[in-house]
C-alpha cells in the first residue's frame, strides 16, 4: 500500500521537517537515507524480495492523486515506479483513487478505494485455502518419503562442480510437470526428459528442480554425459563421493579403487538396484548425441545403458535431441514473458530500472528468451560502462559482419550468442592478448577440464604468448581470471580444472578460428601427449582418462588433418606416440594403432626407418599388435625394432633387450616354449652384464623364466627363479610391493604343487606377517584428524589379522621389528575401539616377543608395558595396572632419566591411576582401611620420586 520500493519522493521534505526538529530533540536520518530513491539498502530489499516473487501473490496498490504540502504544494509521495516492482511475477498493480495520505482511510464501505482493495483482499482469501493445502500435502509426502529413506543409502546433497545461476527466473509449468511426472516414491523407475535449444536453460531447470526437492530423495547424484567417456569419469566421481561417505562398505571400495572404469560403471549400477535403495535421483545432463537409427557417430552412444538393473528411482535426463524419446518429456521453450528476460539481465548486469529502458526492452527481445544469452548479455554489460544503447548498436552490426564473412554459422542454433561473445573478446585481447590467445587455443581441446599442468606439458619450444602463460601457475591464473570474468569458462570444483560450455565452445571453433589455424592444434596435440603420465607415476590410470576426452579431440585432427604435418617437430610426433600409449592403456586398440602408424610414418620422413626413436614405435606397435592377439603382426613389429635397435646400438643396449624380452613373451604366448627360453636367457644375460642383479628388469626377465619352467614342469628351475626373483624384489622395492608379493605367491603355489608343506606353509606364514605389518604399522597416532574413522575403517582387517597372531603358533617376529611394533599398534587399536580384551591380547603377543627379541628393559618393551598397565587402569585392574607402570617407570628412569618426558608421562599416568584407586577405596572402606593406607603410601613414594616432597610427606 503505497510502498516505496524505489524511494520516495517526499523524502527531501522529511529531511527539512528533521532538521526543524532537531533543534528540539535528538533525531535520526537513518531512516530516510534508506528512503532514497535507489538506495543500496532498498535494491538489496529487491534483490532479495526477486528470487522468491514466484512463490505467492503480490498486489502493488499505488496513490492517483499528489499529497497537498506546505506552502500550497502537491507532490506524488511513492510514484507508480516506486509502489510497483519491476520484474516481479505473480504479481499485480491496484491504481487507489486517492493521496497517498488517504489511501488506506475510506469514508464508507461503499467508497471506490475500499471496494477495489477490499475486493483484491477476498481473491487473496480465497485463493488461500488450496495454495495452502497443497503446501501442507507436499510436505506430508516429505516427510512421509524421509520416513521410508534408511539411513544407510542417505547421501548429503551436494551441487560441487555443477554451474549455478543466481538470475533464474520462472519456468513455473516446467517444473510443476516434472513435480508431477515424479510423485512415486521410487519403487517403480520414473524418467522424465527435459528438451530444449542448447542455452534454453534445461540445466538451470533441474538444478532448481533438485534444490527445491532435495529432502524428498535420499542422494542426487549429477552425471555429465556430453558424451561416454565423461559419463564414465561423472560415475568413478560418484564412487569416490559415495566411498567417502561409507568407508566401511566393501562393494563401494572396489568401485573406488578400481582402475577399469567399465567395472565401476557396473559396481554402481548393482549399488543403485538394491532393493532398499529406490529413493535417489539421478540427474544425465548433456545426453545430446545419442545412439538412434542413423546417427552414425562414433561417439554417440545408449544412455539406457546406463541406468541401473533394477526397474526403480527416478531419472532426470536433458538433451537437445527432440529424437530422444524415454519417459515424460517435458518440453523447454524460450522464455515469453518480457518480463522474465529483463529480470535475468538486471540480476547479472548489475543494472537498475531496466524495465523503464526502451533499449533494454529491444536488446532482451533480439536475445529472444535465450537465458544463456541473457546472461553472457549481464556478464558482458557489468564488466565496463557501456551503455544499453551502444550495446544494441554494437551487437547489431557485428551480426551483420558475421553474416556477411561466415554465412555457413548462420544455420547454427546458437548463433545468437556469437557476437555477445564476439564483444566479450575483444576487450579480453585488448586487456591481455595472450589470455585472448588462449581463448582460441581452448577451441583445439576438449570444452571440459583444461588445467595448468596440462597446458605446462607442452610449454618447450612454445610460442612466446603461450610460454608467458604457462611459465608459472600465477601467469596462468592471470589470464584465466580474466576469462573467468567474461563468464567465458568456469572453475570446475570437482576436477580443479576450468570448463567452456559447449556453445561458447562452438563459437570458438568456428568464429575464432574460422580459418583453421595448423600451429594451435599442434600445440595442443604437443600439451595432450606430453602430459601423458608414465606408468610409475602413482594412479596414472586416473589421470589417463582425464586426459582422454582431449586426446579424442586430438585424434580429430591427427587422424583426420590430411595437412597435419610434424615432420620438423620432435614433439608432436612425440606426442602423437604417446598418443597410443594412452589409447592403448585405456583399452581403444583401435585408437592407439592409428596414433602409432601415425607416428611412426613421422618418424619415417622425418628420422628414418631406422632411428631410435622410429624404433621404439615400431617396438610399442609390437605390443599392441600382441596384446590384440596379432601375433604374425607383433613377431613382425618386434623383429624389425630388434634388427634395427641391434645395428644402432649393438645386441647387448638394455633397448635391445627389452625387445628381446618382449619377444620371449610373445613366444611364451604362443606355447613356443624353446624360443621363449631362448630370449630370456639372451635377455637376462645382457641385463646382468648391463646392470646390477636387482635391477627391475632383470628381475622381471628372471621372473618370467620362472614362470616358463614352471609351465614347462622343471619345478627344480622354476624354485631357483622364483627364489632369486623374490629375493631382489624385497631388496630393490620391499616386502610389500606388489612384485614382491606376486612372487611369494607364485613360489607358494610351485611348493604346494610340489608336496613341500613345510614351505608352503613358511610362505603362507610370511604373507600373514606381511599383512598384519600392513594393518599395524597403518593405525593412527592421536594427533591425527578423525584417527578414530580411519581406526574403523582397518578394524576388519585387524580383526583378520587377529586370528593370525593370537591362533597361529608357528607365527614368529623376533627377528622383525616391524612386526612386532604392529602387533602394539593392534593393541591401541582394540583399546580404543573398547576391545579390552582383544586389546590385552595384543599387548602381551608383542610383549612377549619384545622380551624376546629385544630384552625386557628395551624401551619399546617398556612403551607396551606402559600401555598395558593403562588397559589395566580403564578395566578397573588396579594392582595390575600398578604393577605395569612401577616396572615401566623404574625401566624408563634406568634407561632414560627421571627427567625424560616418556618417564614423566608414565608417572602422570601413575599418579592418575592411585588417586583413582584412592577415591574408591576411601569410599568404599574408609580412609582408615588398611587397602586405603597402601595406597597413600605408594601415591607418596610416587611424589618423592617426582621430588614433590610437600605432596610425599603429606
Amino acid at each position: 500500500m503505497g510502498t516505496p520500493h524505489q524511494g520516495g519522493s517526499g523524502v527531501h521534505l522529511g529531511e527539512l521537517m528533521l532538521k526543524v526538529a532537531s533543534i528540539f530533540v535528538t533525531a535520526d536520518d537513518k531512516i530516510l537515507k534508506h528512503l532514497e530513491r535507489d538506495s543500496e539498502w532498498l535494491q538489496q530489499q529487491l534483490g532479495q524480495y526477486a528470487p522468491i516473487s514466484n512463490d505467492f501473490v503480490t498486489k502493488f496498490a499505488y496513490e492517483m492523486f499528489p499529497t497537498r504540502i506546505a506552502l500550497g504544494k502537491a507532490i506524488m509521495v511513492v510514484p507508480q515506479a516506486s509502489a510497483v516492482v519491476p520484474g516481479a511475477t505473480n504479481a499485480e498493480s491496484v491504481a487507489i483513487p486517492a493521496d497517498h495520505l488517504s489511501m488506506v482511510k475510506f469514508a464508507s464501505r461503499q467508497n471506490g478505494g475500499y471496494e477495489k482493495v477490499s475486493g483484491h483482499l477476498q481473491l487473496l482469501a480465497e485463493e488461500a485455502p488450496e495454495a495452502i493445502g497443497a503446501r501442507w500435502e507436499e510436505q506430508d509426502r516429505i516427510r512421509k518419503a524421509q520416513a521410508n529413506v534408511k539411513e544407510d543409502f542417505t547421501v548429503p546433497f551436494s551441487l560441487s562442480g555443477i554451474p549455478e545461476t543466481e538470475s533464474f527466473v520462472g519456468r513455473k509449468e516446467e517444473l510443476a510437470k516434472i513435480k508431477e511426472a515424479f510423485q512415486d516414491d521410487g519403487s517403480q523407475r520414473t524418467v522424465v526428459l527435459l528438451h530444449g535449444l542448447g542455452g534454453i536453460g534445461k540445466t538451470q531447470l533441474a538444478v532448481t528442480f533438485v534444490k527445491e526437492h532435495r529432502d524428498t530423495y535420499s542422494a542426487i547424484f549429477w552425471l555429465n554425459g556430453k558424451n561416454e567417456d565423461t559419463l564414465k569419469q561423472s560415475f568413478a566421481v560418484m564412487a569416490n563421493r559415495l566411498y567417502k561417505e561409507y568407508p566401511s562398505s566393501a562393494l563401494l571400495r572396489t568401485a573406488a579403487e578400481a582402475k577399469d572404469v567399465d567395472q565401476i560403471v557396473g559396481i554402481i549400477r548393482q549399488w543403485l538396484s538394491a532393493k532398499e535403495n529406490h529413493r535417489w535421483m539421478l540427474v544425465f545432463d548433456n545426453i545430446d548425441n545419442p545412439k538412434l537409427p542413423g546417427n552414425e557417430d562414433p561417439q554417440a552412444y545408449d544412455v539406457r545403458l546406463y541406468f541401473p538393473e533394477a526397474y526403480q528411482g527416478s531419472i532426470l535426463i536433458t538433451t537437445r535431441s527432440s529424437r530422444l524419446k524415454i519417459g515424460k518429456v517435458v518440453s523447454v521453450r524460450k522464455l515469453v514473458d518480457i518480463r522474465e528476460s529483463i529480470a535475468i539481465l538486471t540480476s547479472t548486469s548489475g543494472r537498475v530500472n531496466l524495465d523503464r529502458d526502451t533499449y533494454a526492452t529491444d536488446l532482451v527481445n533480439e536475445l529472444d528468451g535465450l537465458p544463456l544469452a541473457l546472461t553472457t548479455a549481464g556478464a558482458y554489460l557489468i564488466q565496463v560502462s557501456t551503455s544499453l544503447e551502444d550495446y544494441l548498436r554494437h551487437y547489431r552490426t557485428s551480426w551483420l559482419k558475421l553474416q556477411q564473412t561466415s554465412p555457413d554459422l548462420l544455420s547454427y542454433e546458437d548463433r545468437a550468442l556469437y557476437t555477445t561473445w564476439n564483444l566479450s573478446f575483444k576487450h579480453i585481447q585488448s586487456q591481455n592478448e595472450s589470455a585472448g590467445n588462449l581463448l582460441r587455443l581452448w577451441a583445439y581441446f576438449d570444452n571440459q577440464d583444461v588445467w595448468f599442468q596440462l597446458l605446462a606439458a607442452g610449454s618447450e619450444g612454445s610460442p612466446v604468448w603461450f610460454a608467458t602463460i604457462v611459465y608459472d601457475e600465477l601467469s596462468f591464473n592471470e589470464a584465466i581470471r580474466l576469462l573467468c570474468d567474461h563468464a567465458l569458462i568456469e572453475s570446475l570444483e570437482m576436477s580443479g580444472g576450468y570448463g567452456m560450455h559447449n556453445c561458447v565452445h562452438a563459437w570458438a571453433v568456428h568464429v575464432l578460428n574460422a580459418e583453421r589455424e595448423i600451429s594451435m592444434a599442434i600445440l595442443a596435440l604437443i600439451c595432450v601427449g606430453l602430459a601423458v603420465p608414465t606408468e610409475d607415476v602413482p594412479e596414472y590410470w586416473v589421470k589417463e582418462r582425464r586426459l582422454l576426452p582431449h586426446a579424442d579431440k586430438c585424434f580429430e585432427s591427427v587422424y583426420n588433418a590430411i595437412s597435419l604435418e610434424f615432420q620438423d617437430n620432435r614433439n608432436a610426433l612425440n606426442a602423437v606416440h604417446k598418443l597410443g600409449i594412452l589409447y592403448a592403456d585405456q583399452g581403444k586398440m583401435a585408437e592407439a594403432e592409428a596414433m602409432y602408424r601415425r607416428a611412426l610414418e613421422g618418424k619415417e620422413k622425418a628420422l628414418g626407418p631406422e632411428h631410435p626413436s622410429t624404433l621404439d614405435t615400431v617396438h610399442h606397435l609390437g605390443n599392441l599388435y600382441a596384446d590384440q592377439g596379432k601375433m604374425a603382426e607383433a613377431e613382425a613389429m618386434y623383429r624389425r625394432a630388434l634388427e634395427g635397435k641391434e645395428k644402432a646400438w649393438g645386441p647387448e643396449h638394455p633397448s635391445t633387450l627389452e625387445t628381446v624380452h618382449s619377444l620371449g613373451n610373445l613366444y611364451a604366448d604362443q606355447g613356443k616354449m624353446a624360443e621363449a627360453e631362448a630370449m630370456y636367457r639372451r635377455a637376462l644375460e645382457g641385463y646382468e652384464k648391463a646392470w646390477e642383479p636387482e635391477h627391475p628388469w632383470t628381475l622381471n626377465t628372471v621372473y618370467n623364466l620362472g614362470v616358463l619352467y614352471k609351465g614347462q614342469g622343471n619345478m627344480a628351475e622354476a624354485e631357483a627363479m622364483y627364489r632369486r626373483a623374490l629375493e631382489g624384489y624385497e631388496k630393490a622395492w620391499g616386502p610389500e610391493h606388489p612384485s614382491t608379493l606376486d612372487t611369494v605367491h607364485r613360489l607358494g603355489n610351485l611348493y604346494a604343487d610340489q608336496g613341500k608343506m613345510a614351505e608352503a606353509e613358511a610362505i603362507e606364514i610370511s604373507m600373514a606377517i606381511l599383512a598384519l605389518i600392513c594393518v599395524g604399522l597403518a593405525v593412527p597416532t592421536k594427533d591425527v584428524p578423525e584417527y578414530w574413522v580411519k581406526e574403523r575403517r582397518l578394524l576388519p582387517h585387524a580383526d583378520k589379522c587377529f586370528e593370525s597372531v593370537y591362533n597361529t603358533i608357528n607365527l614368529e617376529f623376533r627377528d622383525n621389528r616391524n612386526a612386532l611394533n604392529a602387533v602394539h599398534n593392534l593393541g591401541n587399536l582394540y583399546a580404543d575401539q573398547g576391545k579390552m580384551a582383544e586389546a590385552e591380547a595384543m599387548f602381551r603377543r608383542a610383549l612377549e616377543g619384545k622380551e624376546k627379541a629385544w630384552g625386557p628393559e628395551h624401551t619399546s618393551t617398556l612403551d607396551t608395558v606402559n600401555n598395558l598397565g593403562n588397559l589395566y587402569k580403564n578395566q578397573g585392574k588396579m594392582a595390575e595396572a600398578e604393577a605395569m607402570f612401577r616396572r615401566a617407570l623404574e625401566g624408563k628412569e634406568k634407561a632414560w632419566g627421571p627427567e625424560h618426558t616418556s618417564t614423566l608421562a608414565t608417572m602422570a599416568e601413575a599418579e592418575a591411576m592411585y588417586r583413582r584407586a584412592l577415591e574408591g577405596k576411601e569410599k568404599a572402606w574408609g580412609p582408615e582401611h588398611t587397602s586405603t593406607l597402601a595406597t597413600v603410601n605408594n601415591l607418596g613414594n610416587l611424589y618423592a620420586d617426582q621430588g614433590k616432597m610437600a605432596e610425599a610427606e603429606a
